[in-house]
Parts: C-alpha cells; sequence; structure tokens
C-alpha cells in the first residue's frame, strides 16, 4: 500500500467513525427534541399521552384561576382552539391574560396540558417566533399594528 492510499484510508476511517458517532447523538436526542403546537395542532392531530411539546399561544381573557397551593390553572388559544392548562410553581412576572406565552410539559390523558415551564415575553414587543407565526397562519396576528 502506497502512502497515498494509507492516507485515504485513514480519512475514510475516520469520516466513517464520525459519520456513526453523529447518528448514535442524533438517535439518543431524539427523545429529548420538544417540538412547538399550537392549540389546534393539539386538538387535531392525536398525540399520545405523556409525549413532551411546547404549547404556544396567548393566554385566554378571564381563565386564570390561582389556588392556595401555588397550582395555577388558564387556558391557552389560537383564536380557533383552547387548550386548558395546568402549573405548579411561580409564573413569570410578565405572565398575564391576553398574553403570548410557550409553556411546556405533556398532555394528559383528560386533555389538559400539565406544564412544567411557562414562558413569557420579556418586553412589549417580543412574542416567541413560532407562536407568531402560527397566529399569522391564522390570520389573528396584530403585532404590527399594535406596535404602532
Amino acid at each position: 500500500m502506497t502512502r497515498k492510499q494509507r492516507r485515504l484510508t485513514l480519512i475514510g476511517s475516520a469520516g466513517a467513525v464520525l459519520a456513526v458517532a453523529l447518528g448514535l447523538i442524533l438517535f439518543a436526542l431524539s427523545d429529548q427534541i420538544v417540538f412547538f403546537q399550537s392549540p389546534t395542532d393539539i386538538t387535531q392531530n392525536e398525540l399520545p399521552a405523556g409525549q413532551r411539546i411546547r404549547l404556544g399561544g396567548l393566554v385566554e381573557e378571564g381563565s386564570v384561576v390561582r389556588s392556595d397551593d401555588a397550582k395555577v390553572s388558564f387556558r391557552v388559544t389560537d383564536m380557533e382552539n383552547v387548550i386548558p392548562v395546568t402549573y405548579k410553581g411561580i409564573l413569570p412576572d410578565l405572565f398575564r391574560e391576553g398574553q403570548g406565552i410557550v409553556t411546556e410539559g405533556v398532555v394528559n390523558a383528560n386533555g389538559v396540558f400539565v406544564a412544567d415551564t411557562v414562558l413569557a415575553k420579556h418586553d412589549e414587543n417580543y412574542m416567541p417566533k413560532e407562536v407568531t407565526e402560527a397566529l399569522k397562519d391564522k390570520g389573528h396576528w396584530q403585532g404590527d399594528e399594535a406596535a404602532q
């Protein structure tokens, strides 16, 4: 075997090992990937109970109910469908009704979204990109007019 052939064999072997390693990493992380869903996506698609997802939309007006044990229930809407959400913990300071939010958690067997993370916008001009796109697709986006 010539020097050039050995070098090409070594480079090819290293590339194959890296490709296998990358494939194993992506396979291992596939269960950790969390996809964004709107309330309409959740109601139209039958998700298996316990699958982790991100739910995004607007907190429905008049839907926030707080209890003594730091439990909060509210409804998230995309102006077409509504998903009830429960969360136990301290909500972000900017959380309020009519607010664009993204929650992360699972949908239980009763169709209630059990959130373990709630993210709210950080200033008056911010809304998560996925929520903005979903609202624009449904024809309910008013952010450009509201900013003026």
